[in-house]
Order: structure tokens, then C-alpha cells, then sequence
């Protein structure tokens, strides 16, 4: 936590020294921010605050409020309520100036620095950052597209969140919860796995005779590994199969069945998470997606390789190496996007040597979490966040004590993601 204080102070205080030499056309810049998430969100708060308040900002999110992916696999596994996850924006209003509009972004035309809304309206930016996000590709498995209320992915926290704990909840006892898990890369490498352990600590306590199938479609489990094989032996033996090197080919959305590459899966539930790319409004600005999938940024300053006075963070972009897509490396992301905007606004370069951290709690029940952490420091040489050897760290074992530690992560997240 010591560590994380120093790094957001040295954060801070790199963006101020830049806000002292603004000029008066810097003091009247205008950032649009598009993606109210925690990369978003979390830019459009500190643009304010290491601007001194003089660099105006406008945050444009379609949903009215916003509704948080981690520690939503707690309310699949009947232990939160929605209402535990959903936050409003006042706060980036009311304590920070942000300027929020509820649309959707219809355009973005870069040569003008200018973006249309489904409204109609159009606004001008100095600079535009984009945090989007993920959207899925259900067209790449035959059966899937269409069919998001019988086969609900949950991978973007809202209705298909509540959807899910419905479908468990009504699963006979006895029944098959099956959860097919795309390659890599994806949203939260260990979200999928620690689903599957809420899922069967809800089975557990309702349907002891249930069983969960891990259809995943690498080669092993992607995050905590040891962590997840411990807890899935001691707690919910016989109750949770992982089954690796399983690509699925098809769905059939009417009797629920998974067609993987060597047999079929018949399931109560069946969770298919699609595989994933960047937030589709990239499109709209023109760059080369690495993949057609990802947005290839300069990490120095997040600013996209190919689109000058756009910035993409998130989940969205082409990934440093060994750097997570998570809730927490998209606020640091932001700050690093923040301060780095707003020395380009001064006429000043970005801080050549930004830190970020990732901490990453997982659940295996109810009462008991685990975490990974991990440092990634710009390397001048590489021109990209590397992981610092040795700096992070792992969990001993999950423990209720971590689950306590999971609970405060979250609410100091959404607070400096928010307020």
C-alpha cells in the first residue's frame, strides 16, 4: 500500500509540474474522454485535478451509470446483490467539473479533432481519449451470435450479470454449469476460473449434486494456477472438472450444447465468454488494429501509434508484455494518460519513466480470496512497460483474510475511479 501511495504522489506531482507552465490556449484545451469504465472515468478525474481545473473535459458514456466487472463473478455466485456493484457518475460532476453526456459516438473525424453523437451534437477536441473497452466476436462460434439470452457471457457487468445467478439459481440439482473460456488474450485472465469457484460455492450450499465443467480453450488455466487447483481440491472436490485444450466450434443455443473440436457438451447452463477485441468506436478513428483486434499505443503517453491527438488505455489496447487487461491497470493507465496529456498540452514531453502496478483479487468462495500483483516500469530501450523481475507477488494461499483485503481494493477503486 506504501508503495502504491509513492507511486500515485510521484504521479501527481509530475503532472503539476507540467501544469504550472501552461499557456493561456493550454488553459482553454478541451479533452474528450469516451468510456466511463475504470480507465475512462479515472482520466477524466485526474485530467481535472493536475490541470488545476483548466483543462475542460467531457465525458461521453452511453449507460447512466456505471456498473463494476470485478467483484461482479459475487453476484453469479448469489453473494452480492447489483445494486453492490452499480455506482453514478455525480461525483466527476459535482467535485470535478467533468462534463458528462449520456450518448453514444457515432463519428470521430481526427484530421478535425471532432466526434458526432448519436444526438447530433458534435464536439471539437484538443485531445480525445478513448476507453472503450471490449466488445465480443460471437460470429466467430457458429450458433452464438443472436442467442446472448440463452447463452449470456456476463463478461460486461449489467443484465447478463443478473441473468446468470437466474439461470443458476433455477438449475436442477444435479445439474451441468458449463463455462467455455476463449484464448488468450482476454478480459481478467483469472475471471473466468474464479466464476467457476463461485459458481460451485453456490452449488455447494443449494445444489450439492451439481457440477461445474471448465472448458477452456487454452492450454492451461491462465492466472493463479496453483491457487485455483488447491481451492478446487479441498473445497469443491468432485464438483469442478477442468478441461483444457478445448476450442469451441458451435453452440446449439435451443438444447444448450457446446460443440467442441472432439465432442459435444450438453449443459443446464452453458457460459460461453466469446473471444474478445478492442471497443468497436476504435473503428471510428481510422488506425490499423494489430490483429483486428487491438490498438497499438505509444505507452510513453497512450497516444494510438498511427492517429496523432488520440489516446486509447484499457483493455482496448495491444497489451505490454505480461501487462494484465484489469480494472486496475485501466486506472493506471489513465493516470499515466492524464499526466502525459497534460504535459503535451504544456508543450512539455511525458514523464520518460512512468511506474504502473496491477493487484488482481480472485474469489474461490464466498469467504476466502487471493491475489496477484505485479510492477511494470518503462523501458526506454524497449520503447514499452516491462514487468519488474521480482516486484509484485502472490498469494500464499486464498484466505478469508484476503477476501476482507478484496472488499476494501474495491471500494478505494471505485473511489478514486469516481470521487
Amino acid at each position: 500500500m506504501t508503495n502504491r501511495r509513492h507511486f500515485l504522489a510521484a504521479m501527481g506531482a509530475a503532472a503539476l509540474a507540467g501544469c504550472a507552465q501552461l499557456g493561456k490556449s493550454a488553459r482553454n484545451a478541451h479533452v474528450v474522454v469516451v468510456g466511463g469504465g475504470f480507465g475512462g472515468a479515472a482520466a477524466a478525474k485526474y485530467l481535472r485535478l493536475w490541470s488545476d481545473g483548466r483543462v475542460r473535459v467531457t465525458l461521453v458514456e452511453r449507460n447512466a451509470q456505471f456498473i463494476s466487472c470485478p467483484m461482479s463473478n459475487l453476484v453469479i455466485g448469489g453473494v452480492q446483490t447489483m445494486g453492490y456493484l452499480t455506482h453514478d457518475y455525480a461525483g466527476l460532476r459535482d467535485h470535478h467539473g467533468v462534463r458528462i453526456i449520456q450518448d453514444t459516438v457515432t463519428a470521430i473525424d481526427p484530421s478535425a479533432r471532432e466526434l458526432r453523437l448519436a444526438s447530433g451534437e458534435r464536439l471539437h477536441y484538443d485531445r480525445l481519449l478513448l476507453s472503450p473497452g471490449i466488445d465480443f466476436m460471437p460470429e466467430s462460434i457458429e450458433g452464438l451470435a443472436g442467442h446472448e439470452d440463452g447463452i449470456p457471457h456476463a463478461w460486461k457487468a449489467g443484465p447478463q450479470t443478473a441473468l446468470l445467478h437466474r439461470q443458476l439459481a433455477a438449475m436442477p440439482d444435479g445439474g451441468v454449469f458449463a463455462i467455455h473460456i476463449p484464448k488468450a488474450p482476454f478480459r481478467c485472465p483469472p475471471g473466468p476460473y474464479e466464476r467457476a469457484s463461485l459458481v460451485a460455492d453456490y452449488c455447494r450450499r443449494h445444489k450439492p449434486r451439481a457440477k461445474v465443467l471448465v472448458l477452456d480453450a487454452n492450454a492451461d488455466i491462465q492466472s493463479k494456477k496453483g491457487l485455483f487447483l488447491a481451492a478446487w481440491g479441498d473445497r469443491y472436490r468432485g464438483m469442478i472438472e477442468y478441461r483444457p485444450n478445448n476450442q469451441l466450434l458451435g453452440v446449439d443455443a435451443r438444447t444448450r450444447t457446446a460443440k467442441l473440436e472432439f465432442d459435444d457438451i450438453k449443459a443446464d447452463v452453458l457460459n460461453v465468454i466469446p473471444p474478445q477485441r478492442a471497443g468497436k468506436v476504435v473503428d471510428l478513428i481510422g488506425s490499423r488494429l494489430v490483429n483486428d483486434r487491438w490498438v497499438s499505443v505509444n505507452w510513453l503517453s497512450t497516444e494510438v501509434s498511427d492517429v496523432p491527438n488520440v489516446h486509447v488505455i484499457g483493455d482496448a489496447t495491444l497489451s505490454a508484455p505480461r501487462m494484465p487487461k484489469s480494472g486496475t491497470m485501466a486506472n493506471q493507465q489513465a493516470k499515466v494518460a492524464a499526466a502525459a496529456i497534460v504535459h503535451l498540452l504544456a508543450d512539455l514531453p511525458p514523464n520518460p519513466s512512468p511506474v504502473v502496478m496491477n493487484t488482481c483479487y480472485s474469489y474461490v468462495g464466498g469467504d476466502s480470496a487471493m491475489h496477484v500483483a505485479s510492477v511494470h516500469r518503462f523501458d526506454t530501450a524497449e520503447h514499452t512497460f516491462l514487468p519488474v523481475e521480482g516486484a509484485g507477488g502472490l498469494s500464499a494461499v486464498a484466505s478469508p483474510a484476503e477476501a476482507t483485503a478484496a472488499q476494501a481494493w474495491a471500494r478505494n477503486i471505485w473511489a478514486d475511479t469516481l470521487n
